[in-house]
């Protein structure tokens, strides 16, 4: 609970001064429609594709390739270019085995930052639309966010991570010999730098296939924790930069309040229930013991938990331990994490989808007592809940309807290596983190195949943009208003009341939709292990 404590603690002092930064940064003299400025977003967007495919397909043939990576096939090539364009980091391959070192850092890594910018910039946009003034330059804003923010912060985490032992180096795979006289080649490369925007930016991809359970990740209990504040900070600050852009910062207070409580409400549940023995050692002298299972146990009981909770309710995705030997219903929590994706969320994307909760409350409210609803003034009505309703559900649509497909098809019945509702559970995690633009996997799954690569960078896609270019129209179509004075009848956004509406409609919303899921996966696994 210490290590707890002291990482989202001191995480949320610092977000505040980050936050005011960032405000800082880009809040700038704003121009221009919000149908500019998704313009701008569009074609950046589609730039960064081809970029990122185009050196895919042809890194056996660039430079800083020692170790002569080969060819990618062409459907592993489209999910990894949509996976790192929408800052999910969805991987279906080794990157120590599959990439280059030019892949790495001018395709994958360079995405890890302009797709977080992307994020930050969207909010900056939706923030000052909110605000009265105009939306601005997406172009500016991308450059600010990188230049300004990105690229200082993961500097200071790269050499902080330096010396802690991640490797930064561009020299080829090492031979080693063991004690035994086998040998072994040990993959190496320019990590840190990779590492560092990969936690700050919400990223997750990792350099080594094992992701932040390697060594040369995350070699100490040190590094383990300045990676895991680097995760949350920036989707923290992304709160604290709204309230000062719209300037509501007592509004921006309450949302900080009510996503913080959801956060370690996921972290007491991951820490308890993984306290729990895990089954695989039932009738060994260890089976008391808490879940170890899966686990890096130089950094401790906790530390799993932790950053369990804290990278899916991030959209960061990267993993200190193996998902998919989580017990059942500590299984259910990064489940749970994505399946509402706000909680802090990814870099500026996380703030919007709060948003979308925030609107559709509002709305549920204001039917409930008989009164148009409003917010920060504006009236909310049928356009802005059109696109509102439609941004909200997309995520579901997604998620069930391609479990569903996959569950009945060889596609996905064909490539889960265990029965029952544990592989349900993996085939409706990969859809859950692909569509929560996450990137963690309950691994156990044999996913890199035509036809998830196909299914998982579709799902990403529509996933990543439908919720950001739907909540800046939303919003396009609010700032046309007039602010309307405060009545009697008003519902204030800066009070307990409206906390309270915000984690009533998160909770009761994210009920209704994956519910029912949630049973036929983590909790059927879970009553089946204890009527054994």
């Amino acid at each position: 609970m210490i290590l707890v404590t002291m990482v989202i603690g001191i995480s949320a002092v610092l977000s505040w001064y980050l936050g005011k930064y960032m405000a800082y940064i880009l809040d700038t003299e704003a121009e221009g429609t919000w149908r500019t400025y998704l313009k701008q977003f569009a074609v950046f967007n589609a730039l960064m594709f081809a970029v990122c495919f185009t050196v895919l397909s042809f890194q056996q043939y660039l430079p800083l390739n020692p170790d002569g990576r080969g060819a990618l096939t062409p459907d592993l090539i489209f999910n990894t270019t949509a996976s790192f364009v929408t800052n999910t980091n969805l991987q279906h391959y080794s990157g120590e085995v599959s990439m280059s070192y030019f892949s790495q850092l001018f395709a994958l890594m360079w995405l890890q930052f302009v797709s977080a910018a992307t994020g930050i910039a969207a909010l900056a946009a939706l923030s000052r639309g909110l605000s009265g003034k105009g939306f601005g330059s997406f172009y500016k804003d991308m450059t600010r966010t990188t230049l300004f923010i990105l690229l200082p912060a993961a500097f200071v985490v790269a050499v902080l991570l330096i010396f802690t032992g991640v490797p930064m180096t561009f020299g080829g795979t090492v031979e080693a010999h063991t004690l035994e006289g086998a040998i072994q080649n040990i993959a190496r490369g320019p990590a840190a730098a990779f590492i560092a925007i990969k936690q700050l930016g919400s990223n997750g991809g990792g350099f080594f296939g094992p992701n932040s359970a390697h060594p040369f990740e995350n070699p100490s209990f040190l590094s383990n924790i300045i990676e895991t504040m680097s995760i949350i900070i920036i989707p923290m600050s992304c709160v604290w930069m709204f309230g000062r852009l719209t300037g509501k910062m007592r509004h921006a207070a309450v949302i900080f309040s009510v996503m913080l409580l959801l956060l370690v409400m996921k972290v007491s549940f991951a820490s308890y229930f993984e306290s729990a023995p895990t089954g695989a050692l039932a009738g060994l002298d260890v089976q008391t013991s808490s879940n170890l299972e899966g686990k890096e146990l130089r950094f401790g009981t906790s530390a799993a938990p932790l950053w369990t909770a804290v990278t899916t309710s991030t959209s960061n995705g990267s993993v200190n331990s193996m998902h998919d030997s989580l017990n059942p219903l500590t299984g259910l929590v990064p489940l749970t994490g994505m399946w509402l994706n706000e909680t802090f969320g990814g870099v500026g994307v996380g703030m919007i989808n709060m948003f979308i909760y925030i609107l559709t409350g509002v709305f549920i409210c204001g039917m409930m007592v008989g009164r148009t609803p409003e917010y920060l003034g504006r009236k909310v009505e049928t356009q802005e809940m059109k696109l509102v309703l439609l941004a909200l559900l997309v995520h579901p649509f997604c998620i069930l309807g391609g479990t569903a497909l996959f569950t009945i098809m060889p596609w996905g019945a064909e490539t889960v290596h265990n029965a029952g509702a544990h592989g349900f559970t993996e085939i409706l995690y990969e859809f859950t983190s692909a569509s929560a633009n996450n990137g963690s996997g309950f691994e156990g799954l044999g996913d890199n195949t035509p036809a998830w690569n196909i299914a998982t960078g579709l799902v990403m896609l529509i996933s990543r943009y439908v919720p950001i270019v739907l909540p800046l129209m939303a919003v396009g179509s609010l700032s046309a208003k007039k602010i309307s004075p405060d009545t009697n009848g008003t519902l204030h956004t800066d009070t307990l009341l409206f906390g309270a509406v915000i984690l009533g409609s998160i909770i009761f919303i994210g009920a209704l939709l994956f519910m029912p899921v949630a049973v036929l996966g983590p909790v059927s696994e879970y009553m089946a292990g204890a009527l054994k």
